[in-house]
This record gives C-alpha cells, structure tokens and sequence, in this order.
C-alpha cells in the first residue's frame, strides 16, 4: 500500500475558509472530488495527499493519536487537550490568523482585584466566609489547573461550561470565568474584566505535525514538498524583486543598499552590463527606488513575487528534528 499524508483541515466556517486560502497562496488548491459536503478532500496536482476535513477539537486529537500527519488548529486546543503536547506534536508554524487569548476574567464589580495575586487572596476569604471554593466557569480545565497552580492559587473549583461561559457569573453558577477572547467586547458585555496578568495563552491557529503519526520515507518526502511550498510562499511576501541597470552600479553601492534598506542579491552582483536584480522588503522599495536613481538609474521595475524556493527549509528541517527527538 503506497504512503499517504493525511492533512487535517477545520471543517467550516472561518478557520476552514482561513485554512483553504493558506494552502491557496502556497500553489495548493484543496479540492472535494465527491462534493462540498465530503469530509475528505485531495490537493489538486498532488498525489498521496489526503486532506480530512475535522472540527478543531478533533484535529488535536487526531495529532495526539497520529492518525494524521498534519493539522491545522488552535493552540488554545492543542495545549489545552494534549497533555504535555510538545512531547506529542511539533507546532511548526503560527498562521497569522485564528488569534484568541485565552484569559481569567472576574465581575467588573471586583474593583481591588486587578492580579492573580489580588485573585488568591478573593479566593482564600471566600473560602473562609462561605466555607466553599471559589467556581471557575471554563472548557479550558487543563489550562486553568496548570495557570492556577502556578500562581498558587489552590482555594478554587472548576466548573465545567458546557455553553456561553461569559454568562455564568451573571447566572450565578460561578464566581469568575476563564475563557477565550478576541477583543473583550463580549466580556465587557456581561460585565467582566480580564485580570491584568491573567492571559493564560495568546493563541492562534498553527500547522501542526504529530510526532506519533507514521512517517515513512514516503510520507517525508511528501511532507517536504508541502513545506517546500509554504517556505517558498512566506519567503516571496518578505520581499519585492526590484530590478534596474545602470553603469554607476558596483558593490559599494550594493553594501549600502543592503545596510539602508535590508535588501538581499538572490542572483549575486550587478552583471557586466550593469544589471541588477535586488530582493527589498516592501515597505523600504520606495527608499531603495529613490535611491538607486540617485545613484544614476533612469528606470526601477519593481514587481510581487510568487515564490522563492532555496536549498535550506526551516519548516522542514523543524520537523525532521522533531520527530528525530520523539521517544
């Protein structure tokens, strides 16, 4: 039976269409042969690649198991449903979206309570007036032990929320809530405050490699030509290919291009004739433009740039080291 790479993918809404757009931008268009309503999908142009479609919640357990390779999910999930998680997955790389804090919030009626601290001395008078620990309403039971008992605080009980945790002080089946957040609006909303050292985690969405996952030489190789084109794709955002040529152009002027404007020679120095093809980050293209005409250059091309492959990977060679350090 040939190797295959399982991808695991959110299954809808904006971290699904966040998810698709990311492979998108890297030359991979994921497709379901069988219709929108399939939860298992192929990568046009990419044989042994199958993508499952998975809620989340299920994407961090399937790394934790290894019945896929690849995932795309939270942290806050990671962290929060794999016990001691980096010696069970490899996070490889934040997407740049999906962000949420995941965060300890209290009345806003709590004036004197603003830390932790402030939180474990609440916590031990409550204990002491009522008889009865403090409530903490959360999903994130793993977080909040691990986040309490750092900072001491044991005078507490957790209590599990099975539905919109922002509304349980209000509903008087909690004293505090720890939840996830993006802006706070909701928080504000039911009258809460985040604690100012209370951001537990700032999360968001990350490719994920399970270290349990079978990886035979196949499924690496597979492996590597998806990291191949994520690197090639991150690296062509960080620049803009400038071109020009003039006679006046030489490696003094190259090394203060590089000094001023961060750029970098992909193709080394100018050629004979005086052409010159330069890699700037783009928000310095227009200094480097005014520049290189200052220097004697009658025209400056500036252009996007796709892809830039090279030798080296760091997304794939993140990998290879750790799964060479799995038990």
């Amino acid at each position: 039976m040939s190797a295959k790479l399982i991808v695991a993918v959110p299954a809808k809404g904006r971290l699904q269409e966040n998810a698709e757009q990311f492979f998108a931008r890297a030359g991979m268009q994921l497709v379901k042969p069988r219709g929108a309503r399939d939860y298992r999908g192929t990568v046009a142009g990419l044989d042994g690649i199958e993508i499952a479609y998975l809620s989340a919640a299920e994407i961090a357990a399937q790394l934790a198991q290894g019945a896929v390779h690849l995932g795309i999910t939270g942290e806050d999930l990671v962290r929060e449903m794999i016990p001691d998680a980096d010696r069970k997955v490899i996070l490889l790389d934040g997407l740049g979206f999906g962000f949420a804090n995941v965060v300890v919030a209290v009345p806003q009626a709590w004036i004197d309570v603003r830390t932790m601290a402030d939180l474990d001395d609440v916590a031990t008078a409550f204990r002491s007036r009522r008889d009865a620990k403090m409530r903490v309403a959360t999903k994130y039971v793993n977080l909040t032990r691990e986040f309490f008992n750092r900072h001491g605080i044991a005078d507490y009980r957790i209590v599990e929320s099975l539905g919109a945790t922002e509304g349980a002080p209000a509903a008087g089946s909690a004293e505090l809530i720890v939840d996830i957040t993006t802006t706070g609006t909701t928080l504000a909303a039911n009258a809460l405050k985040i604690v100012d050292d209370g951001v537990m985690l700032r999360s968001q969405a990350n490719l994920v490699a399970s270290r349990a996952a079978n990886w035979s030489s196949g499924e690496l190789d597979m492996a590597r030509a998806v990291l191949d084109r994520i690197t090639a794709q991150d690296r062509a955002r960080a620049f803009r290919e400038v071109r020009t040529r003039f006679k006046g152009c030489d490696d003094n002027l190259l090394a203060i291009a590089k000094e001023r404007y961060g750029v970098v020679t992909p193709f080394g120095g100018p050629t004979s004739s005086g052409m010159l093809t330069l890699h700037c980050p783009p928000d310095r293209v227009y200094d480097l433009a005014d520049f290189l005409r200052q220097k004697g250059a009658e025209t400056v091309s500036v252009v996007e740039i796709e892809y830039v492959f090279a030798l080296d990977n760091p997304l794939f060679e993140r990998l290879k080291s750790g799964l060479a350090a799995r038990g």
